[in-house]
C-alpha cells in the first residue's frame, strides 16, 4: 500500500528510450496495415509484430512511471501535468476520428449528389448516386443491403453503455474507500467491453461473408471499417487500460485521494462511449 506522500520541487524522469520504441511499434504497424490492406504479403504478420512491439513497450514505460508514482515522486504539479497530457490525448482522438466521420459526410452529403446530378450524366450516365454506392462507372461489386442496426449494433450499444455507468459506479466506491465493490464493478465493466467486441467479431463475419462488405466495397466499405474498425481498436485498448487499473485496484495501489490512473482511464472509456454513439447513428441509422 502506497503512501502517496507529496515530494517537494518538481519531479523530472532521466532519459529514456520508451518514446522512440513506442513510436517504432506505432510506425511498423501502419506499414503492416497498408501492406496488408494491398495484399503485400506478412503485411498481417508485421501488424501484429508493431502491435506486440507497442504494447510491450507501454507496459515496461507505464510501469516505471507506477513504480515512480508508488515511491512518492510525483507531487500536485505531476499530477496536474498528467491531466493536461490525457486531456490533449483525448483531444487528439476526437480529431482522428472527426476526419472518418468527415469523410463519410462529405461522401454522402457532396459526392453523391454530385456524381448523380444532370452534369455528370455524361461522364457516368449508369450512376444512381444511391447509398451503398457502387461507384460513378458502376465498377465497385453491388453490396447486397447495407449494414443492420439490429441486432449486433444495439446489442453493442447497450453494451457500452451499461459498460459506463458500471465503471463510474466503481470510481464513486473507490472515492468512498469500498475498494471491494470498486473491484467488483470494475470486473463486471471488463467482461461488458470484451463481450463488445466478440459481438464485433462476429458481425465482421457477417458483414463479409454473407452482405459481401469488404474494405474494397466502395465508399461505404471503406468508411465501414474504417470507423468500426479503429473504434473496436479504442475498445481494445480502453480494455487493456482498465485490465491494468484492475490490477492496481486488487494490488491496493490506490486510495479514495490518489487514483489517477484510474481517472485516466475512466475518461478514455466515456470517450470511446461517446465515440460509439456518434458512429451508432451516422453509421448504422442515417
Amino acid at each position: 500500500m502506497s503512501t502517496h506522500a507529496q515530494p517537494k520541487g518538481y519531479f523530472l524522469p532521466g532519459p529514456s528510450a520508451y518514446p522512440a520504441m513506442a513510436a517504432t511499434g506505432a510506425l511498423t504497424m501502419a506499414f503492416g496495415l497498408t501492406f496488408w490492406f494491398n495484399g503485400i504479403p506478412h503485411g498481417d504478420l508485421l501488424f501484429f509484430l508493431g502491435l506486440f512491439f507497442f504494447i510491450f513497450t507501454k507496459f515496461r514505460w507505464f510501469g516505471k512511471t507506477i513504480s515512480e508514482s508508488e515511491a512518492g515522486k510525483h507531487n500536485l504539479a505531476v499530477d496536474t501535468s498528467f491531466r493536461w497530457s490525457m486531456s490533449w490525448f483525448i483531444f487528439s482522438e476526437v480529431m482522428f476520428f472527426a476526419s472518418f466521420f468527415g469523410a463519410l459526410y462529405y461522401s454522402r452529403v457532396y459526392s453523391l449528389p454530385d456524381l448523380s446530378a444532370l452534369h455528370s450524366k455524361i461522364l457516368w450516365p449508369v450512376f444512381t448516386g444511391a447509398w451503398p454506392s457502387v461507384g460513378p462507372a458502376g465498377l465497385i461489386p453491388s453490396i447486397k443491403e447495407a449494414m443492420d442496426p439490429w441486432p449486433i449494433p444495439t446489442i453493442n450499444t447497450a453494451l457500452l453503455l451499461s459498460s459506463g455507468l458500471t465503471l463510474t459506479i466503481s470510481h464513486h466506491a473507490l472515492r468512498a474507500s469500498h475498494r471491494k465493490n470498486a473491484i467488483f464493478w470494475m470486473v463486471l465493466t471488463l467482461i461488458l467491453g470484451f463481450t463488445f467486441l466478440l459481438c464485433q467479431a462476429y458481425e465482421y463475419h457477417h458483414a463479409y461473408e454473407v452482405l459481401g462488405i469488404k474494405l474494397s466495397s466502395g465508399i461505404y466499405g471503406s468508411t465501414f471499417f474504417m470507423l468500426t474498425g479503429f473504434h473496436g481498436f479504442h475498445v481494445f485498448l480502453g480494455g487493456t487500460m482498465l485490465s491494468v487499473v484492475l490490477f492496481r485496484l486488487i494490488r491496493g495501489d490506490f486510495t479514495a485521494e490518489h487514483h489517477f490512473g484510474f481517472e485516466a482511464a475512466a475518461w478514455y472509456w466515456h470517450f470511446v462511449d461517446v465515440v460509439w454513439l456518434l458512429l451508432y447513428v451516422l453509421v448504422y441509422w442515417l
